[in-house]
């Protein structure tokens, strides 16, 4: 596996070991506010877009959707070492950027002026950037393109696409919510619906009760971080995590809750929808990040301000 054109290493932070870290790999565009660099790079090429990043190299970019779910990333760092100096078992964020490392010299230094415990940036000329999440363990790819997210996926990394949106940081700690089918667990369920309907996919929970769901595509990463959070008692985590589901809790929470202990993921609480609007119980709990496969949720958590990752 080649390595990245160029990999700038963050000499300002604690170097994390990849093979017991939780690494998180989020792109420039997820993690930053890039919407206007990017249809100057659309409109007016890459020697226009490079020439303006270098311009402006010490204005720092705003923030972007996944900045406050990085943000919080440092705060449980923080935590776990406090009660352990030599944990390894920590978030290592890393930056997988297209900007060669001559327009990539403001990202590093929007990610320095915040205060941002990023790891590595990896540069990265090649148009699938997402060949090298493997060769760096990364256990959760952000971007802000499709194409990217899809083949991240096709490549069993667990993905999801970040929608630019403006937020306001939540307060910590690390809160994370889970959509369940096609995101926590397998989209059987969703596929028996399809077929047959509410009815359908009632009878077919209740004949499956007994047997755990298939993984999701965000299983491993729910699993580590599930891994993290049980380091520190329910008062004390600095991570809370989220189960904001679809489903009725009456007729098809059971089969979910037992795939869950199946699992041994602690969930911190739980929301069995019913199908009603996920939006106003997002508001409530405020997460830094929300992910759902489904394109009508993630609208309804942006209208409520929640940062969201769709997972296609």
């Amino acid at each position: 596996m080649a390595e990245p054109e160029s990999t700038v290493i963050n000499t300002e932070v604690k170097q994390k070991d990849p093979s017991k870290a939780l690494v998180i790999a989020v792109t420039t565009r997820a993690i930053f506010n890039l919407e206007e660099e990017h249809k100057l790079y659309l409109e007016k090429g890459k020697e226009e877009y490079t020439r303006h990043q270098q311009a402006n190299q010490d204005k720092p970019l705003p923030p972007g959707t996944a900045f406050a779910f990085i943000q919080a990333a440092r705060y449980v760092n923080e935590k776990i070492l406090e009660s352990n100096p030599a944990e390894k078992d920590l978030f290592d964020i890393l930056v997988l950027s297209n900007n060669s490392p001559e327009s990539g010299t403001r990202i590093i230094n929007s990610a320095k002026h915040y205060g941002l415990e990023i790891s590595k940036f990896c540069f990265v000329s090649d148009e699938d950037s997402t060949q090298y999440l493997k060769s760096h363990r990364v256990k959760l790819f952000l971007s802000a393109d499709r194409t990217d997210v899809c083949n991240a996926l096709r490549r069993g990394v667990s993905s999801a696409l970040i929608f630019q949106q403006e937020i306001e940081a939540p307060s910590t700690p690390l809160r994370v919510v889970f959509d369940g089918d096609a995101v926590l667990f397998s989209d059987e369920t969703d596929q028996v619906f399809r077929e047959q309907g509410l009815e359908g996919a009632v009878q077919y929970e209740r004949a499956m009760e007994a047997v755990p769901m298939g993984e999701g595509p965000l299983k491993a990463f729910a699993m580590h971080l599930g891994k993290i959070r049980k380091k520190f008692s329910q008062e004390e985590s600095p991570i809370r995590t989220y189960l904001v589901t679809a489903r009725s809790g009456r007729d098809m929470g059971i089969r979910a809750i037992k795939t869950l202990r199946e699992w041994g993921l602690a969930i911190d609480e739980a929301f069995f929808m019913d199908g009603a609007p996920k939006g106003p119980i997002l508001a409530q709990i405020q997460p830094h990040i929300f992910f759902d496969d489904g394109l009508h949720n993630i609208q309804g958590a942006q209208d409520a301000g929640v940062p969201s990752a769709w997972v296609p």
